[in-house]
């Protein structure tokens, strides 16, 4: 469930755009607003102002003072209507979620509150955007390999089409391997209330030389609006599509498939199901008496506290139903019984730490043998068969994470993906909700010990619930439940360890303390697809700003006084920092045969230690950053426990003092790869102005996202329409918002 992402998470990225629109009066003899006129995209999966689904609209005296004004709307579609302010004061403008019209014309007013005679005007263009990103929003492919890659746009009726392209990058507009062949789209009706749905069929070059990326990328007509699927070109013959994990399974099913509770939906005051919820059932536990059990998250199976044991625990999730959005099992859906609800961890607790509930398995339904989809070895036509993990080394109980580790998790919305972990003994603050529009807050968790795993497209909303296991051996190492995308375009996952799952599965669920073993098989590898590298390569991306340049170029002054090649330092270099995304460094090379010490900042600006030799660093062709140098070396055990010490000191009242600090955990510095760093998760919305490079003598890296909040994967592929538990309502009324006018979020957390 989401994790959402978020994340920058792929969005639509509406822009907002100066225009030149006849009839706008911006400005009175009291005061003025700006903008003065704008084009934004319906209030949409990524839209408008990066994520924060909103645009900000301000009045200001000629002096410059901020004007008292309240703020209206007016005109927009016929239907929709023209979107809305979140009060009449704030000036906070949210798109109509959908239109029925390919653009249309929106007046934003301000009035004077002391005299009501005097208004500015502002015009608005909408267009639509995307209702949820591609999918699938990755796929794996080998040579000739085919994927349908599917779009909706937040349109019922109208004429715009969503473009498709191939694409060296995920918003680019050209370059990228292979082909893409579009399909008319199909056009709902205000009747069936279904939006605009595009497809495309994408085919992977005949010849693939080496692993790499490569983008579909989605466009809708004139706007600036972009989505794309991630392909992962493949030299392993590897065909891997998440589609197939969100597909009804024939029993028995195998687990990392889209599942969750039948009643996980919400209504509104007519009795009709306006939302669902859905996430991964993923994997298969047993108690001493041989019993088996569907294992997934409490947020996924038992809604966040909110469920009653013996509720019925469905495949695929009520967001998968193919004959019809959201309709539950036995009031129209075809989706599956598989389990009964057993229990749960409860998350409203101080004495908890996981996020686990459990399910007994109906008869016949489930895999016995605990196969997990595409986690076994490649079969004929480049697919993965479905396999147990492996249990033999632990009997069990599962591996204990450790940074650096490769771990794999099939799941729900991104299917089979690896990545590194990359923190441990992570601190970190989690919000629950208790319906799927996240409109009713119902706790916010402080979850300590957790696993933070990194890199490209590893998770995504609906993927909660997903088994983390080592690839090397398939053992199982953590439970995965929320994540999101950084600022730069990294997924962030956080992951349960296992042990402490099963443990307290045993203090909360068992009778008389029944204890808790994976089912699984003999270890064995997993094939590991990796969409991308993690934040060091999405710092090293940065464009440094004039000013961290010439932090570096002062602190050189300093620097040089370092070098000293019978010390083991070569010498020094201006670079950027790999810790500190947008901020400089000074590269220190070192001869890798002596232990050199370097301090982790010269005059306020971070270090990043580089073995090199003294050829090189004459030459000026020693390595930039780790990225070029070549595999960090592992951090030293000692070295992480005593830095996982100092964390468990300091991590309450760090955040504390920093209240935009929201999670804090240890990981291994991507500057000094020699040195443990503290890695601290950063509200996106509330930077510090100053982020301190080192604390209690550890490096420190950041990063920078929305808030962790565990939300299930929502809207089925065919958009959610409104109907009633006994029986499919009529058409809307007029003026009724086909979303509920909710806010379609970025699904940053999973």
């Amino acid at each position: 469930m989401a994790l959402p992402a978020v994340l920058a998470m792929a969005g639509c990225g509406g822009s907002v755009a100066s225009l030149s629109t006849a009839g706008a009066r911006s400005s009175n003899g009291s005061f003025s607003i700006s903008p003065g006129a704008l084009a934004v995209d319906t209030n949409c999966t990524g839209c408008n102002n990066a994520r924060s689904g909103y645009e900000q609209f301000s009045a200001t005296t000629s002096s410059g003072a901020q004007a008292s004004v309240t703020w209206s709307v007016s005109g927009g579609d016929s239907y929709a209507g023209g979107g809305k302010f979140m009060s009449a004061s704030d000036g906070e403008y949210v798109p109509p979620s959908f239109l029925t019209a390919d653009s249309v014309q929106v007046t934003v007013t301000a009035t004077s509150t002391s005299n009501p005679s005097l208004t500015a005007t502002a015009k608005v263009t909408v267009t639509p955007g995307f209702l949820q990103p591609l999918s699938p929003e990755n796929a794996a492919l080998a040579a000739n390999g085919t994927a349908t890659i599917t779009g909706y746009i937040a349109e019922v009726g109208g004429t715009d089409e969503i473009n498709f392209a191939t694409s060296s990058s995920a918003n680019g507009s050209n370059g990228g391997q292979g082909t893409v062949v579009s399909t008319p789209c199909a056009r709902g009706n205000l009747t069936n209330g279904d939006f605009t749905k595009c497809t495309a069929t994408y085919t992977a070059p005949g010849v693939v030389s080496q692993t790499e990326t490569t983008y579909v990328v989605a466009t809708i007509g004139s706007s600036a609006s972009t989505e794309s699927t991630d392909v992962l070109l493949n030299t392993a013959g590897v065909n891997s599509n998440p589609a197939d994990h969100q597909a009804q399974l024939s029993t028995p099913i195998s687990l990392g498939s889209s599942g969750g509770n039948n009643d996980d939906y919400d209504e509104n005051s007519s009795n009709q199901i306006v939302d669902c919820c859905g996430g991964t059932l993923g994997s298969l536990i047993k108690d001493s008496s041989g019993n088996q059990y569907i294992l997934s998250n409490n947020h996924v199976l038992a809604r966040s506290d909110q469920a009653s044991v013996g509720e019925t625990i469905i495949q695929p999730g009520l967001i998968d139903n193919t004959g019809g959005a959201c309709d539950p099992e036995g009031d129209g859906g075809t989706e599956t019984p598989v389990g009964t609800l057993t229990g749960f961890v409860p998350v409203k607790s101080t004495s908890t730490n996981v996020d686990a509930a459990i399910a007994g398995v109906n008869s016949g339904a489930v895999s016995a043998g605990g196969a997990i989809l595409e986690l076994g070895a490649p079969e004929a036509g480049g697919t993965l068969a479905a396999a147990p993990p492996g249990v033999s080394s632990t009997g069990g109980t599962g591996e204990t994470p450790t940074v650096g580790m490769t771990v794999a998790k099939s799941g729900r919305t991104t299917g089979l993906t690896c990545a590194q972990i990359s923190v441990v003994a992570l601190a970190v603050q989690v919000s629950y909700y208790t319906n799927c529009a996240e409109t009713e807050p119902y706790y916010t968790k402080t979850y300590t010990n957790q696993i933070g795993i990194e890199a490209e497209h590893f998770s995504d909303a609906g993927d909660s619930g997903s088994l983390v296991v080592d690839t090397s051996d398939a053992e199982p190492v953590g439970l995965f439940f929320a994540g999101g995308v950084t600022t730069s375009g990294t997924s962030e996952g956080v992951a349960n360890p296992v042990g402490e799952v099963l443990s307290e599965l045993k203090t909360y669920v068992g009778d008389n303390g029944t204890s808790y073993s994976f089912v699984g098989t003999n270890d064995h590898p997993v094939s590991c697809l990796n969409y991308g590298s993690g934040t060091a390569a999405a710092a090293q991306g940065r464009t440094l700003s004039g000013a961290e340049m010439d932090r570096a170029q002062q602190a050189m002054l300093d620097a040089r006084s370092l070098v000293n090649p019978s010390a083991g330092i070569l010498g020094v270099a201006t670079g950027k920092s790999s810790d500190g995304a947008g901020e400089a460094a000074v590269i220190v090379y070192v001869d890798p045969n002596k232990s050199a010490s370097v301090p982790a900042t010269v005059d306020g600006v971070r270090t990043e230690v580089i073995p090199a030799s003294e050829q090189a660093v004459a030459m000026g062709t020693a390595p930039q950053s780790w990225l070029q140098a070549g595999a960090m070396p592992a951090l030293r055990a000692g070295v992480l426990r005593q830095a996982i010490g100092t964390q468990q000191q300091i991590a309450t009242s760090l955040m504390k003092q920093y209240p935009a600090f929201f999670g804090v955990g240890v990981g291994q510095s991507f500057d000094d790869p020699a040195e443990a760093a503290l890695v601290i998760y950063v509200d996106e919305n509330e930077v510090p102005a100053q982020l301190p490079q080192t604390i209690d003598g550890l490096r420190t890296r950041y990063i920078v996202m929305e808030r962790l909040h565990v939300t299930r994967s929502y809207l089925s592929a065919t958009p959610t329409r409104s109907h009633c538990m006994a029986h499919p309502a009529p058409a809307p009324a007029k003026g009724f918002d086909l979303l509920q006018s909710k806010k379609l979020r970025n699904l940053t957390l999973y």
